[in-house]
């Protein structure tokens, strides 16, 4: 399957072979404290050009203060973070342009119809050619027939799959992806896996996933990352984690690495 180009709609990076060798995000001893309670302790994460990783927990692991983090949204007690290099706390404009968000428990403005959501987001991101960018991405995700609903009328599933839409508009080089799938049946969530899959492919899409869905994040993911009460458990190829845990699959390793939190692996 191929999702529609977006050749000529945002600009490239200047010097490609360098970004080729650079991750897209690097974080060193990413620590974040609340209230004397630690939400993230000293998370070292790498994503690379091109790969998938997934960064897996139960609820409360930290995942979700990661991926603030990395979009600007808070700010860290100690350590560090880059995506493309720059700081997202003080550079945040500058990485906006070449990235993107999707989340299926952060919604868009719920008062404006869906066409109105997509023109305001791709004059936001300086997408050319918007009206022909918005309908191919509608028709991707199969949502051209909601156009002119109210955004907040919508099922979750058809909510997720809008939301997706927003999250090309810029062609970005980075995706941060929470829960992408969660709200949507089987054939759509494949669909949506086959997209990702594609333009990974082809673009060199680096995306980093969150998901719940054992069986999604080892026929997607290049790569894994634990982390359990704020702390790394476990890194490695879906294959690895599983064989290291002595596990029948990715769903079986995760249970023991929630039920066994001292457990703690990296691959050599």
């Amino acid at each position: 399957m191929d999702i529609p180009g977006a050749d000529g709609y945002n600009r490239r990076m200047t010097h490609e072979n360098d970004a080729e060798a650079s991750p897209l995000i690097r974080t060193r001893a990413l620590t974040k404290i609340y209230d004397g309670s630690t939400a993230l302790d000293a998370l070292d994460l790498t994503l690379h050009r091109g790969e998938i990783l997934g960064l897996l927990g139960p609820n409360g692991a930290g995942k979700t203060t990661a991926i603030h983090i990395l979009l600007g949204l808070l700010e860290p007690t100690s350590g560090e973070a880059s995506v493309f290099g720059l700081s997202p706390l003080t550079e945040r404009h500058r990485i906006a342009a070449r990235f993107n968000f999707s989340s299926a428990y952060v919604q868009l403005p719920s008062n404006l119809k869906v066409i109105e959501n997509l023109r305001t987001y791709a004059r936001l991101y300086g997408v050319r050619d918007r009206e022909r960018r918005i309908a191919e991405l509608l028709g991707t995700f199969e949502v051209g027939h909601l156009a002119g609903r109210i955004t907040g009328a919508l099922s979750a599933g058809e909510r997720t799959r809008v939301n997706l839409a927003k999250a090309f508009l810029n062609d970005p080089e980075l995706l941060l992806l929470d829960e992408p799938t969660a709200s949507l049946d089987p054939e759509m969530a494949d669909t949506v896996r086959r997209i990702l899959l594609d333009i990974r492919r082809r673009k060199g899409l680096g995306i980093l996933y969150t998901s719940h869905n054992m069986p999604e994040i080892e026929s997607l993911c290049d790569r894994v990352l634990f982390i359990h009460e704020g702390r790394t458990i476990a890194r490695g190829t879906p294959a690895e984690v599983v064989r290291h845990f002595r596990s029948a699959n990715l769903e079986e390793a995760f249970i023991k690495i929630v039920r066994c939190g001292d457990l703690v692996w990296d691959r050599p």
